[in-house]
């Protein structure tokens, strides 16, 4: 009698890991799993307290810093690992991320520093030349090379000179406030008692342009709608321009002062602003008339903002010592970056990669931090790549869990820090209870969202062809006109 039977060898359909040992396949049926959800609870438990064990965000300064306060810093759109500094003493450096060290230095005005921008352009006949413009509140604006073969860099401050490497030399009639290049040409903007259009290849500004403020402290190109340009103004207002018809289309007035402006890369009509009432703004281009999201936490001015270059993200600097990372659609930071020697931090930048952001503050130094603090740059296994997604994908699963949430939310700040953060909370809660008060006897109140409150008017027009548009305060309405 014969007898059939299936035979099945594992060889024929498993990969083999080595000699000794066989793959069996795995049943994913959740039947047979019924602690699943338990364990991976665990291990997302465990992967959030090790990313608080892990976080150690500062790197290191660069260099030996400056010798005066850092007030300006500028990216290399083209090159991840480079970006200049420009101190109080007139003084920019060039740097070297991978090695933290300079490129090379030079004594590039009498006065404080005040803009600065590496060009994104490059040379036609050589593609690693660097160029460079600054402006001071001597009146000069310079435009440096930063190649090797024009300047031969001196690390020692007594030696500095202030020729080598200068290329040309603009002069104007005022201070100038602010500076930034156009991204596909050779023209640049600057900012002060009017802005500017100027071209590298003229000695004089090839048209002028300012709507109502007295003093334009920064200016800012489009990095996608290259032809658009953002300014702030002394008079608290935010201006929009457009260089192809050399006039401005759009205007909001705020309560505070605008200190930055920065826009999101990757999506051309956003942009976020650093304001002096301890928040930044989040606005789309096509409607100013109420912010789209409202960044929290700082007690005390935002000094300087700067986007992602993957556009999901911002960091802020502010006076009161501290860095604080946003994600775009989140109202709270989800870091807050402090040490015990760094002071009043006036600038911010993400590096080209995203993975680091640079801090200038006015303690002379220029510091190097990790984006994310958890995260090392060393080369990883596969095993460990796989372990360490599948521990963001855990987090992400789980982060609405009370135990997770407070572990991965908890952060030590400085003393002083919170305890602004204590009578600032008082103070918004006195605030509140007050509106409420007033709300209950005045029927006809009207309501005023959190993303239109800093905002005293809007003017969609420079000819006076469409209508203005006022808050609901009266009493700002004089301040608008």
């Amino acid at each position: 009698m014969k007898i059939k039977t299936i035979k099945r060898s594992a060889d024929t359909y498993v990969p083999v890991k080595s000699t000794q040992e066989s793959q069996l396949p795995r049943n994913l049926d959740p039947e047979l799993h019924p602690f699943e959800r338990a364990r991976e609870y665990t291990k997302a438990l465990n992967a959030t307290k090790l990313e608080r064990m892990f976080a150690k965000p500062f790197i290191g300064q660069l260099g030996y810093g400056h010798r005066d306060g850092v007030y300006v810093i500028a990216k290399d759109y083209q090159d991840l690992n480079k970006i200049a500094s420009g101190s109080a003493d007139g003084v920019i450096k060039y740097w070297n991320m991978s090695t933290r060290g300079e490129i090379c230095s030079f004594k590039a005005h009498y006065g404080l520093v005040s803009g600065l921008c590496v060009s994104p352009q490059r040379s036609p006949l050589n593609k690693d030349q660097h160029y460079m413009l600054s402006c001071s509140d001597d009146k000069t604006v310079k435009l440096w090379s930063m190649n090797g073969d024009d300047f031969a860099g001196v690390k020692d401050d007594q030696n500095i000179n202030s020729t080598e490497g200068l290329l040309k030399t603009f002069y104007g009639d005022h201070a100038f406030q602010g500076i930034d290049q156009h991204r596909t040409r050779s023209t640049f903007v600057t900012g002060g008692a009017r802005i500017q259009l100027w071209d590298t290849a003229r000695s004089k500004p090839v048209s002028d342009f300012s709507w109502g403020a007295d003093n334009t402290t920064t200016v800012r190109f489009n990095q996608t709608e290259t032809d658009i340009l953002a300014s702030s103004g002394s008079d608290n207002s935010v201006v929009l321009y457009d260089i192809r018809t050399n006039s401005p289309t759009q205007k909001i007035v705020q309560r505070l002062r605008t200190n930055a402006i920065c826009w999101n890369p990757m999506e051309a009509f956003n942009f976020v602003i650093a304001n002096e009432d301890h928040n930044a703004y989040y606005y789309d281009m096509r409607n100013m008339s109420r912010a789209l999201s409202v960044f929290k936490d700082h007690v005390s001015a935002v000094m300087d903002v700067d986007f992602s270059p993957t556009g999901d993200e911002i960091v802020t600097g502010s006076y009161d010592k501290t860095i604080r990372i946003f994600k775009t659609n989140h109202g709270h930071s989800r870091e807050v970056y402090h040490t015990k020697r760094m002071q009043h931090v006036f600038q911010v930048k993400y590096s080209m990669d995203s993975k680091y952001i640079i801090s200038g503050s006015d303690d002379a130094n220029v510091r190097l931090w990790r984006a994310r603090a958890w995260e090392r740059s060393n080369v990883k296994t596969t095993r460990e790549k796989n372990k360490l997604e599948y521990d963001e994908k855990l987090k992400e699963r789980f982060k609405y869990m009370p135990e997770i949430r407070r572990i991965s939310r908890h952060r030590h700040v400085p003393k002083v820090v919170k305890k602004a953060q204590e009578i600032k909370q008082i103070e918004l809660n006195s605030l509140k209870r007050r509106e409420m008060n007033e709300r209950r006897t005045r029927k006809n109140m009207p309501y005023v969202s959190e993303r239109k409150k800093q905002i005293v008017g809007t003017v969609f027009d420079y000819e006076g062809k469409k209508k203005k548009k006022h808050s609901s305060k009266d009493e700002h309405s004089d301040e608008e006109e």
